[in-house]
C-alpha cells in the first residue's frame, strides 16, 4: 500500500470540497451543523487555503486514490509561539480506517513542517482522542504538553510539541 501526502492545487478545489462534505457528514455526530438549502454542508474556510498565507491543504491518497485530507493552518489555542502549526481538519475515509494510513499521514505531515506544533480534539469525538495520542505519543517519543481543560471556545483538548 503506497500512501501520499500530495498539496491540494487550486484546480483540484472541487475535490477537496466534495471530500469535505463526506468529512462533515461524519463530523455530524458531534456538530449541531446541518446541511443548507442545497444539501451541503460547506466549509467556510476553504478557498482561505488558496488566499490566506499560513493556509496548507494536502490531499491524502492510497496507491492513488484520493482517501482523505488534512488542513493546517496557524489558528492554535494553546501554544502561544508564532508560527506554531495546527491540524485544523483531518479526515481519513472509512475504507482507509484502521489500515495505519490516518497515523502514517498524520506523521508525515509533522515532518513536512518543522518546529512547534498543536493537535486539539473535540471532547465529543471520542474515537479520535486515542488516535490522537497513540500517534503523538509514538512521534514525539512522549515529549509533548498535554492540555486536557477546554480553553476559549474550545471544547476539547489539546497536545503541544515541537519536532525540530
Amino acid at each position: 500500500m503506497q500512501i501520499v501526502i500530495a498539496p491540494v492545487e487550486i484546480k483540484h478545489k472541487s475535490v477537496l470540497r466534495q471530500l469535505m462534505e463526506l468529512y462533515s457528514y461524519d463530523f455530524s455526530e458531534f456538530e449541531p451543523d446541518d446541511v443548507d438549502e442545497h444539501g451541503l454542508y460547506g466549509y467556510k474556510y476553504l478557498d482561505h487555503y488558496w488566499t490566506e498565507s499560513g493556509r496548507y491543504p494536502f490531499f491524502i491518497k492510497v496507491d492513488g486514490q484520493y482517501a482523505g485530507f488534512v488542513l493546517v493552518t496557524e489558528f492554535c489555542v494553546y501554544a502561544e509561539k508564532a508560527g506554531t502549526k495546527t491540524i485544523s481538519e483531518f479526515f481519513v475515509m472509512r475504507k482507509y480506517r484502521r489500515n495505519n494510513v490516518g497515523s502514517f499521514a498524520a506523521k508525515q505531515i509533522f515532518n513536512l513542517f518543522q518546529g512547534n506544533w498543536e493537535v486539539r480534539v473535540l471532547n465529543s469525538n471520542i474515537n479520535a482522542i486515542p488516535f490522537w495520542r497513540k500517534v503523538i505519543e509514538s512521534y514525539t517519543s512522549n515529549d509533548f504538553k498535554y492540555f486536557p481543560d477546554p480553553k476559549n471556545d474550545w471544547d476539547g483538548i489539546g497536545y503541544v510539541f515541537n519536532n525540530s
